[in-house]
């Protein structure tokens, strides 16, 4: 099992641990040079605040809602990046550090250390970062790492699933993919997911669902053939441990190219 553990709004987040007054209320994060909007809290996106909006464009409905603003300050983003892949560092085998706010957590033969259950492990993992470090998280499972992507966007995008979703069945798997799509899988950039539409696939299901011989030939070889097999559950990317500075105790490995584009 892989998982994905993603930090919600991370910009807006670390502002938030320095300013707790902020809780609850509409704020966003501005570029370099304050260009445009790039990290918007749950109540700026419930505003209408889309991410990459020009902020000259934006500032009166800024004003009018009393939307905190704050230029960016990446000194303190790495840093809170570094406190919380530290952690993760600490608790599984091994962690690819995927971006400044995700990794992915390699859980294969973690189940027989967890207390009792890998969907237990996951909310324990979100407890204890946010005690550590502040910076609220999500977290998806799966046996694949596309899966686990795909598991985390559904973690983020319901919120009755408590941040976790756990795809250890063919179940879960099957309605997972269901609820996705296409244009929103791991990998299918803008080209593709038009391509396919036009195949008249519009669901990571209905992807999931092609042959392999489909997928080598309309999604561009054998990258496309892994991405598919990836969504059937079979893994197909694993984790190629090199040790980097802020990770102590477990194998760090640099972000992994994604699929087709």
């Amino acid at each position: 099992m892989f998982a994905l553990v993603d930090c919600n709004n991370f910009y807006v987040s670390c502002e938030r641990v320095f300013q707790p007054r902020l809780e609850g209320q509409p704020v966003v994060v501005l570029s370099n040079n304050d260009g445009c909007l790039i990290s918007r809290s749950a109540e700026a996106k419930a505003l209408g605040l889309q991410m990459g909006d020009p902020y000259f464009k934006v500032k009166p409905l800024l004003e009018e809602h009393k939307v905190a603003v704050f230029s960016s300050n990446y000194a303190l983003y790495g840093d809170m990046s570094r406190r919380v892949m530290w952690y993760l560092s600490q608790v599984a085998p091994a962690v690819e550090v995927y971006s400044i706010d995700e990794a992915f957590l390699d859980l294969h033969g973690m189940e027989r250390f967890v207390v009792s259950s890998l969907d237990t492990f996951a909310r324990q993992v979100r407890t204890n970062v946010l005690a550590r470090t502040g910076i609220p998280t999500c977290v998806g499972i799966a046996p694949t790492k596309t899966l686990a992507k795909l598991a985390n966007r559904l973690a983020k995008k319901n919120p009755e699933l408590g941040g976790v979703c756990y795809l250890d069945t063919a179940v879960r798997r099957q309605w997972a993919l269901e609820q996705v799509a296409v244009e929103d899988v791991w990998g299918i950039g803008r080209q593709y997911a038009q391509k396919l539409a036009a195949a008249g696939i519009t669901t990571a299901a209905q992807l999931a669902a092609c042959s392999e011989a489909y997928a080598r030939k309309h999604l561009g070889g054998v990258v496309g053939a892994r991405l598919v097999r990836e969504l059937q559950g079979f893994s197909c990317q694993g984790l190629a441990p090199v040790r980097t500075a802020p990770c102590r105790g477990a194998a760090c490995v640099a972000p992994a190219p994604s699929a087709a584009h």
